[in-house]
């Protein structure tokens, strides 16, 4: 919990850092939203993209050996349309 605290004609609040790590907010430009009932604090994604490659790394990591159950060979098998005149 935090409470705004006076900084000049403004006033702000503190953030506590684990909140602030949870959030991935740290070293972001801040967008401020009024919503009903409160005010919505999120980053500005200015490069959407940007850890994209550690994002798949992650994944990659979390489901090393794990056997991939998806049906992608049924759908590149196409021993089917050997009769399809083209």
């Amino acid at each position: 919990m935090t409470t705004l605290t006076p900084i000049g004609n403004s006033q702000g609040i503190r953030i506590p850092k684990p909140l602030i790590k949870q959030a991935k907010l740290e070293n972001s430009d801040l967008e401020l939203i009024v919503i009903d009932k409160g005010l919505l604090i999120k980053p500005i994604n200015q490069t959407p993209r940007k850890q994209w490659s550690e994002n798949i790394q992650q994944v990659l990591a979390e489901y090393e050996n794990q056997k991939d159950e998806a049906l992608l060979s049924d759908f590149l098998d196409d021993s089917d349309l050997e009769a399809w005149q083209w």
